[in-house]
């Protein structure tokens, strides 16, 4: 069993109750937009991290993070990029990967909107932690917890903060 903590549009901004909402996870996964470096190593300072590059994101983070990642955590295919959409509004790369081979788990950021949802055509689970950052048009700051034991994905915890906080 893995326990996951995700965020995504952190736009150079660590929450300063990050490392104890992530404190009983074996792993931090980000889908883009970091904003800064110094994001990418308070965040490996918590926990082993997995992520991808974002729109804003500049030549140190892009040459370090791909585009997309996709990867087995215990037995569920994971695939997550930053601009990819959503069930039924997939970016047109990302439903060319969804006609070929679906993952088990999708995982997108970029609309600073917290969003989860089943692809029932694809068989697949959507993730979109929202924003974990102070920019953009977002109210709350928002990210997600959850465990993936075998290849089951339970326990999702929605995590919000007052963007003021």
């Amino acid at each position: 069993m893995r326990k996951i903590g995700l965020l995504s549009d952190t736009h150079g901004y660590l929450h300063p109750e990050l490392g104890r909402i992530f404190k009983d996870c074996d792993e931090i996964w980000h889908a883009g937009d970091f904003g800064d470096y110094s994001v990418v190593r308070g965040l490996r300072e918590m926990k082993p991290l997995r992520g991808v590059y974002g729109n804003i994101d500049a030549i140190d983070i892009r040459v370090e993070f791909p585009e997309y990642l996709r990867f087995v955590c215990e037995e569920v295919d994971v695939l997550i990029t930053h601009i990819g959409g959503y069930p039924g509004k997939y970016s047109p790369a990302v439903k060319q990967i969804m006609q070929a081979n679906p993952p088990q788990l999708f995982i997108s950021g970029h609309s600073h909107i917290l969003k989860v949802k089943h692809d029932k055509k694809h068989n697949c689970l959507h993730m979109n932690p929202g924003a974990a950052g102070k920019s953009g048009f977002h109210k709350v700051i928002t990210m997600l917890r959850f465990e993936i034991d075998g290849k089951t994905i339970r326990e999702l915890e929605v995590i919000e903060f007052p963007l003021n906080q």
